[in-house]
């Protein structure tokens, strides 16, 4: 048992309080969006005596997060394992860096996302059922576009969209000033990104509004943006973003087309299964990785399973304080003594 030092990601969008209050440190002016557990090259951690974890525990499969979002981070989407191994071959085969900007697959490995919020929480995650989306354009006198939509299909519909093949402006008129979330939005968004056709899409996706605890899974081809809030993440070790607006960087239509999985999905959420009392399983079948939340509220004991990390996020243990993180490996046992949130990432072979 070993105490993990993470690595903070002060990316533009991220909060600039809500990181160095979980870790105990000053703010200093910028934001603090990510804090990466794991062993990801873009942001590897150390224990104890500052030794990388990846030589005391090996390549972790998975990477746990703490990300604080104070504005909009970019629509995206992520491959599945076929699609990034010939992506990333395709890529490499054509020379492009690793690092450039147009590049698309950085690893040849799968991306999937699940989120427990810490705070209240709002994203954008998965397509909703057309009839959904076309009442709403109806209600917002988009008539033409929802008859469209009914009539040709989402994946017809998102393809045009994005293709430029319809028009933008009058879909940001019709948002302006209304009072649905959807539409107040969409002019926000239009805002800081004039004329990008994503802010369009917005309107067929499901908008998310999450309390602590609530958590929702983004599988390949899941289109989907966290717009504000404080969460734990955990996900396979990659590094693979197929970009797909609200942002300054590359979006690849094609590509993006092409990995989008459209299927209309009735609820993201993910339903925690209390597996003991006070221990929370947010089960993502057919991924290398669980996250379990353990509410401590006096004494639990627990072995590893496999390599396991463990973070708390608020209160306090005899052997783990907030903000700390402590890594198990298989058959240690840790006893935890207090009340505190602690959150387990723990490895699954698939």
């Amino acid at each position: 048992m070993q105490r993990v030092s993470g690595v903070v990601q002060h990316y533009a969008w991220g909060d600039r309080d809500v990181l160095p209050t979980l870790l105990d440190a000053s703010p200093d002016g910028r934001p603090w969006a990510e804090l990466w557990l794991g062993t990801h090259p873009g942001g590897p951690s150390t224990v104890g005596d500052g030794a990388p974890l990846a030589d005391v525990a090996g390549e972790l499969p998975y990477l746990l997060k703490v990300l604080t979002a104070a504005e909009a981070l970019s629509l995206q989407t992520h491959p599945s394992d076929e699609q990034a191994r010939s992506g990333f071959a395709r890529e490499e085969a054509a020379g492009i860096p690793r690092d450039a900007p147009t590049r698309v697959y950085r690893d040849p490995f799968a991306k999937p996302e699940l989120i427990c919020a810490l705070t209240s929480f709002d994203a954008l995650c998965g397509f909703r059922p057309v009839h959904v989306s076309a009442a709403l354009l109806d209600d917002l006198g988009l008539r033409d576009l929802a008859a469209r939509l009914r009539g040709e299909g989402l994946s017809a519909m998102v393809a045009a969209i994005y293709r430029r093949q319809v028009p933008i402006e009058p879909i940001v008129a019709a948002c302006i000033g209304r009072v649905e979330v959807e539409a107040r939005l969409v002019a926000r968004l239009a805002e800081q990104y004039p004329l990008d056709p994503s802010v369009a899409v917005t309107l067929l996706l499901h908008r998310v509004q999450l309390t602590p605890g609530e958590a929702i899974f983004l599988g390949p081809g899941n289109l989907h943006a966290y717009l504000s809030g404080a969460g734990v993440e955990i996900m396979s070790a990659s590094d693979n973003v197929v970009r797909g607006g609200m942002t300054t960087k590359h979006v690849d239509v094609d590509e993006l087309l092409a990995v989008l999985d459209i299927r209309p999905i009735a609820d993201p959420r993910v339903t925690p299964v209390e597996d003991a009392p006070g221990r929370w399983r947010y089960d993502t079948p057919g991924t290398p990785f669980r996250l379990w939340r353990i509410e401590v509220a006096g004494t639990c004991e627990h072995t590893a399973t496999g390599r396991e990390l463990l973070l708390c996020t608020d209160g306090a243990t005899d052997v783990l304080g907030r903000g700390q993180t402590l890594l198990l490996m298989p058959g240690e046992t840790v006893r935890l003594a207090g009340i505190a949130t602690v959150f387990r990432a723990e490895e699954i072979d698939v």
